[in-house]
């Protein structure tokens, strides 16, 4: 394997709690990017920002304005 793809993966891993995040849509994406991209590399920080990103999803909520 070349020295590109293992920085390739590695990257990937790293970031897989933000990637998770944006592909859930999460509300607080931006966030754990953050906290990813600043205490990933602490086992604490990325742990904690895999969980962050599996945490439940708000969603908008739809408001029903009456007029039909």
């Amino acid at each position: 394997m070349s020295g590109l793809a293992v920085i390739a993966i590695g990257l990937a891993v790293y970031f897989l709690p933000a990637l998770i995040a944006c592909s859930r849509h999460h509300h607080n994406a931006s966030a754990i990017f953050v906290l990813n991209l600043l205490a990933g590399w602490t086992v604490i920080g990325w742990i904690a920002a895999i969980v962050w990103a599996h945490t439940v999803v708000r969603r908008a909520a739809v408001v029903a304005d009456g007029s039909d």
